[in-house]
């Protein structure tokens, strides 16, 4: 019988298998921590169900902290509070931060405690890692869990309600002063001051910390906080038209009236601009934003205001993924809504606009989209809408590198050959949701190989994959490495995965390249700083 060569043996440490039976490089612990806090598990690959993944990136978290956990708290405190954000949902870090106070040493303990109240903002924030943390760090009851409430998980939540100044601390209690956890337990910030005790070191404070707990009467606390003032305020408001006369937050209003047409009409002139974007449908769905309504006029004029824009610092990707939400027409729990086709062309003339404040690299970049079969697998969702497979997400990508770099991108789409792109700078991007891919095998060398054969010199190569390269009879790293060595040695390449797989097909020794876990609204940035 002949022998039958192992191919991993010819390509060295530090490469394995992915789950298609290809070969790509495994990445280092820290980078897969890394993946797990910008990405977390969201649905599995093509060829790794959801449960699997899960498993596997919940063993690399009490490995890192096993390691070294003040490192892994420095890492979730830095994605957790970038500016522009690197992980599109918090709760990947809020559920690492839970695991270093459940799972670590008396160091980790220490850093978890400092970082609380940077990495849970919100009363949301709160609730997610309490639940996270009761279900790694309780004790079994016959009622349950329990959470073992140690001086220093005390001290930390105290240190949520000495966060910033009273005032701003009574509006974070106003706004949400009671959410749910990831597993659907009732969350008070009330019990929260309680089981914290923590002092109030102005008068402001400890009249703030008497009212939430029901020590201090509404009156005092109103003359106190102005935030307590127009809270109680707004939620004695019985009708409409008391509604829309208040100058205040809406998530200060009672739920009864924004339920209400008339009070989001008043609303569309005073929400911020990201909170506009994310209660289209919800307007829509209520009768505010209707088809030659005056309140859709208005909200088409705020959305597609350049200065507005500019200040609010909204990213065309921002504006392409509200508007595939908004059209989408389906929510979570069911709810719909028509979208309204001048709320429809607002956005795109938004996403137009948007691009008058991005900044160029001003270097030329080959785009590459991955349009294998394992790229339509699944739909990537956003707030419960469908916004497109990771293959329609990758192509909005392309078009949105090209008209930011205004004519310095080739974009090719690639499976076991190359093939033609659609992307131009001009792209409408309804057109990509008609698009389809050629849904072959992948082979993610091919990139690499194309620009070798047209002797193409570029300084950057942007790819957009799921990983799971198994085709063809070299590495994408051995290729490129190629290139470097005959056509451009400077050349960068970013990999942005939509998975958090533990591998990538880039080299994670190579200082010219750069993986990244999960498309959001940074990843843009991020292309444009590495490549630069």
């Amino acid at each position: 019988m002949k022998n039958i060569r192992d191919p991993l043996s010819d390509y060295g440490p530090g490469k394995v298998r992915n789950a298609a039976g290809g070969v790509v490089f495994e990445k280092d612990l820290w980078q897969r921590v890394e993946d797990f806090l910008i990405l977390g598990t969201t649905g599995g690959t093509y060829y790794v169900d959801a449960g699997k993944l899960t498993d596997i990136n919940v063993g690399v978290i009490y490995k890192a902290l096993n390691a070294d956990g003040p490192r892994v708290v420095e890492m979730l405190t830095e994605i957790s509070t970038a500016r522009p954000p690197r992980a599109p949902k918090n709760g990947p870090a809020l559920f690492v931060l839970a695991a270093a106070y459940a799972r670590g040493d008396e160091a980790t303990r220490r850093a978890a405690k400092s970082a609380l109240p940077k990495v849970a903002r919100t009363t949301d924030h709160l609730a997610t890692f309490f639940g996270y943390y009761k279900n790694l760090g309780g004790k079994r009851t016959a009622r349950g869990t329990a959470p073992v409430m140690g001086r220093s998980l005390r001290t930390a939540f105290g240190s949520w309600f000495l966060q910033g100044e009273a005032d701003d601390v009574a509006f974070r209690v106003c706004k949400a002063g009671q959410r749910k956890t990831p597993s659907g337990e009732s969350f008070a910030l009330r019990d929260v001051l309680r089981m914290a005790h923590p002092a109030g070191d102005t008068d402001q404070r400890k009249v703030l910390f008497g009212w939430i707990a029901g020590n201090v009467g509404d009156d005092v606390a109103r003359r106190a906080l102005p935030s307590v003032d127009r809270f109680l305020t707004a939620k004695a408001v019985t009708t409409v038209d008391e509604a829309v006369r208040l100058d205040v937050p809406w998530e200060f209003l009672p739920d009864a009236m924004l339920t209400e047409p008339k009070v989001w009409d008043h609303l569309v002139d005073t929400l911020g601009l990201t909170a506009l974007l994310r209660n289209l449908a919800r307007m829509t769905r209520i009768g505010t934003l209707v088809p030659l309504g005056d309140a859709t006029r208005r909200t088409a004029a705020r959305l597609t205001a350049f200065h507005q824009l500019r200040k609010a610092r909204i990213h065309p990707l921002d504006v392409w993924l509200a508007m595939r939400v908004y059209g989408s027409g389906q929510g979570r729990n069911g709810a719909s809504w028509t979208p309204v086709p001048a709320i429809m062309d607002a956005l795109e003339e938004a996403y137009e606009k948007s691009f008058g404040f991005v900044k160029p690299t001003g270097k030329k970049l080959l785009v590459a989209v991955d349009s294998s079969g394992s790229m339509t697998y699944q739909q990537c969702v956003v707030g419960g809408s469908p916004v497109g497979t990771p293959y329609e997400v990758g192509s909005a990508m392309a078009v949105m590198l090209a008209r930011i770099e205004k004519g310095g991108v080739h974009a090719i789409e690639v499976d076991t050959q190359v093939h033609a792109s659609k992307v131009t700078a001009r792209t409408n991007l309804r057109e990509i949701a008609k698009w389809r891919p050629s849904g072959g095998g992948t082979d993610l060398s091919l990139p690499f190989r194309h620009l070798l054969g047209e002797r193409m010199r570029v300084d950057g190569v942007v790819v957009f994959t799921d990983n799971e390269t198994w085709a063809g009879r070299g590495t994408p790293a051995d290729t490129l490495a190629r290139y470097r060595k005959t056509v451009n040695p400077d050349t960068r390449v970013v990999v942005a995965a939509m998975t958090a797989a533990g591998y990538s097909i880039a080299d994670h020794l190579d200082p010219n390249a750069l993986n990244v876990a999960g498309l959001d609204a940074s990843l843009p940035l991020i292309v444009n700083g590495f490549i630069r």
